[in-house]
């Protein structure tokens, strides 16, 4: 029997108006002179408020913009932001990349950090991982925070005025976890603890994957039309706490994979990680040959929340040409997570499933 870790936030507040919290956690966690990386999407209508509840309670904020990439130039420059200012907590305010960013400066500085997700477009907000892009927006590394976030405080009323494209991204981010944590079993791979899944992370993601089906359809319409539904709440919850917590402590694999070699293939490189994660899902069930009862729900869920099913809505309109192909191929499997399949995963195997993919979406939205 071998050692097996578990990572949890220290703590996660949701619901409707829950940046209301922001001063009295901070009061509570005795942060007094936090940098607050804000995407400036977001800025008007978080800074105000927040600046206000902390001033109550005698902190002294320093707001900057996120400049727009997870890049190492971008931390270094927030984190001598940071030093300059002498902050004593990191806090992010915006999406995925955002919150990538002030991880990397919490961790240059091994300070703490709080995370307000604007939007719920991955499971980012409640990990220690470190997503770094280059410049042409392609996945070139990954870091890790010394420690779990301190908190996490998710405002779903204005997640559900967040455009529909990114809450679906999150939904795609989140469908991968359960085939993903399997498989990392299967093989015997390692979580991002450097060991192997438990059985209660496993628990996690299926749950995750059951109640994107039972609440993402409904969820999804509800924000297309900017309303908080208990729909909404539940898949917020889903997306970003359960699946956060089951893909760090479960483990990633093919899904997560292949976003490596999609984003090598510049005309995919702009997708969204959920969007990318979504594609990455369908061929990983196609290489684990499972049931078609599965691959049709798959899809099904996929339309329902406009989720990419063909390599066209990723961006790639021409067809794979046979160099596009192997740099693909060759881009996925030299990252660690391709190695958490069972059987192992072959080139020849991962092309035929993803020319696979491209045709079961193309047929799906035809209609066959």
């Amino acid at each position: 029997m071998s050692v097996k870790t578990m990572g949890f936030p220290g703590r996660y507040t949701q619901g409707p108006g829950a940046l209301d919290e922001i001063g009295c956690l901070f009061e509570e966690l005795q942060y007094h002179s936090p940098l607050l990386v804000t995407d400036v999407a977001v800025r008007d209508k978080v800074r105000p408020d927040t600046a206000r509840q902390l001033s109550a309670i005698g902190a002294t904020p320093q707001f900057i913009d996120f400049p727009g990439e997870c890049t190492r130039p971008v931390i270094e420059e927030l984190t001598a932001s940071a030093l300059g200012y002498r902050a004593d907590s990191i806090v992010a305010f915006g999406g995925g990349k955002t919150i990538d960013a002030a991880k990397g400066t919490a961790r240059a500085l091994d300070l703490p950090i709080v995370v307000c997700p604007t939007t719920a477009s991955s499971d980012a907000p409640t990990s220690r991982l470190i997503v770094l892009y280059d410049e042409a927006h392609r996945v070139v590394d990954v870091d890790y925070l010394n420690r779990n976030p301190a908190a996490i405080l998710v405002d779903s009323e204005l997640i559900a005025n967040a455009p529909p494209r990114l809450f679906a991204a999150g939904i795609g981010d989140a469908l991968s976890k359960r085939f993903e944590a399997r498989q990392c079993q299967a093989a015997n791979g390692r979580n991002s603890f450097g060991t192997m899944p438990s059985d209660t992370a496993l628990l996690f993601t299926d749950t995750v994957y059951e109640r994107l089906k039972q609440y993402a359809p409904e969820a999804y319409a509800s924000v297309c039309r900017q309303q908080w539904t208990p729909a909404v709440e539940a898949v917020i919850e889903t997306t970003v706490l359960n699946s956060g917590i089951g893909f760090e402590s479960g483990g990633l694999s093919l899904a997560h994979a292949l976003i490596r070699g999609m984003t090598a293939i510049p005309a995919m490189a702009d997708m969204l990680h959920g969007e990318l994660v979504a594609f990455g899902t369908l061929v990983e069930v196609l290489v684990e040959k499972q049931p078609e009862t599965v691959i049709s729900e798959l899809l099904s869920l996929m339309e329902a929340v406009n989720l990419p099913m063909t390599l066209a809505e990723m961006g790639q309109i021409d067809s794979l040409d046979q160099i596009q192909l192997e740099t693909m191929a060759e881009a996925t499997l030299a990252t660690g997570y391709s190695r958490n399949m069972n059987p192992p995963l072959r080139e020849g195997t991962l092309v035929a499933a993803v020319l696979e993919a491209d045709e079961r979406g193309t047929q799906w939205r035809l209609g066959r």
